[in-house]
């Protein structure tokens, strides 16, 4: 299935597709569609009205968050708690899972920093020890990874779906198989992945994935999501308490009844007051993508990175990325010869990305089209 990135822009984008404006950063942060501008300003009128402001329409907007986000996923909607952000669901797994002084917690190396410190404060906190598992040619070494997991002392890998400076991707299956295997916990950041890619956790083995919202689902700062697998959310105490994860506390007419007591599933670990204008932008924009479909967003933006790619290869330009499909998403890495001063040609040229590690990061989205990418291109052209 494909759509009309055309029409798409004129309704959703309407900046799009001028000369100079041309947007290839979704890695960084994604643009609202005007369907999700409109749902913000709708909700801060509302909050200018209070007394419009049911709570029945509030937990609602939240209660339609978890039922879109398990349907992107393939997750029941009591595996889902709303997050403001990537890091929390990590703070999340780095305090919460039952893990014991002495054992291990892996990661990749050159993670996003998100993925990294939670591991770092949790080991000096809990007595864990945390590693870093070299790359090779500056890419994830799955190889090494899974070698790694021999030693009996590792309890728990983490890792990101799609490195944010190189572009590479995790092989989620394998590495979720084998932790599962050997009784491992595996936690996930998605937040560079969903959106170019398409996800069913129902064929995974991850126990926690974070995702911010903010980026490649294009919605509004302070929203995100948790996945926490169903049987092991029953068994997790929340390693911060908010006053809504025990059960009973939705009906306020007895909240002084006090029931210590977890709620049954993912909510227990929802952190309140959530932003909620910020997740009816999110369930705005979440529709955009059911409306165009997920697998039709991710083909998009794969046939826009190829192009990239396909460009590079013919013009000898280095790649960070992975050359290969299957181990690439949205974003695609360059390293031309001289790539500040080529990251400073696309800024004045007006062509919006980001520079990474010494790499110029591309990462384009459903408002691009072939002619935003190759227009890019030659002013990358050594």
């Amino acid at each position: 299935m494909t759509f009309d990135v055309d029409a798409l822009r004129s309704r959703e984008f309407p900046w799009a597709g001028r000369g100079d404006a041309i947007f290839l950063n979704a890695a960084s942060t994604g643009p609202l569609p005007i369907r999700t501008v409109n749902a913000l300003t709708e909700w801060a009128q509302l909050r200018s009205t209070p007394h419009k402001l049911k709570d029945d329409l509030l937990f609602a907007t939240l209660a339609r968050s978890r039922e879109l986000i398990a349907g992107l996923i393939g997750a029941k909607t009591t595996e889902i708690a709303l997050a403001v952000n990537t890091g929390y669901g990590i703070n999340l797994a780095a305090r919460a899972l039952a893990l014991s002084p002495g054992d291990v917690v892996l990661t990749p190396d050159a993670e996003f920093p998100a993925n990294v410190y939670p591991w770092m404060a949790a080991a000096r906190a809990r007595g864990l020890e945390y590693r870093r598992v070299p790359l090779r040619n500056g890419l994830l070494d799955e190889d090494a990874l899974i070698l790694a997991l021999d030693d009996p002392a590792v309890k728990c890998v983490s890792v990101s779906w799609v490195g944010f400076a190189n572009g590479s991707r995790a092989d989620l299956a394998r590495i979720g198989q084998v932790c599962r295997s050997r009784g491992i916990y595996f936690v996930v950041d998605a937040i560079q992945g969903l959106g170019p890619l398409t996800l069913d956790v129902r064929a995974l083995d991850i126990d926690i994935l974070a995702c911010g919202a903010q980026k490649w689902l294009l919605s509004p700062w302070g929203s995100g999501f948790v996945y926490v697998r169903e049987k092991l959310a029953r068994t997790l105490d929340p390693p911060i308490v908010s006053w809504m994860a025990a059960r009973g506390t939705d009906d306020f007419r007895r909240l002084t009844e006090y029931d210590f007591t977890w709620r049954a599933d993912a909510r227990r670990f929802e952190f309140v007051t959530l932003p909620f204008q910020d997740f009816a932008g999110l369930n705005a924009s979440l529709e955009l993508f059911m409306e165009l479909t997920p697998a039709a967003v991710s083909a998009h933006i794969t046939s826009l990175a190829d192009e990239i790619v396909s460009w590079a290869r013919t013009q000898g330009v280095e790649m960070v990325t992975p050359v290969e499909r299957e181990r690439r998403a949205g974003i695609v890495s360059l390293r031309p010869q001289n790539g500040a001063t080529v990251s400073e040609r696309l800024r004045a040229a007006g062509v919006t990305h980001s520079f990474r590690e010494g790499a110029i990061r591309l990462a384009p989205h459903i408002y691009n089209s072939l002619d935003d990418v190759r227009s890019a291109l030659a002013i990358v052209s050594p």
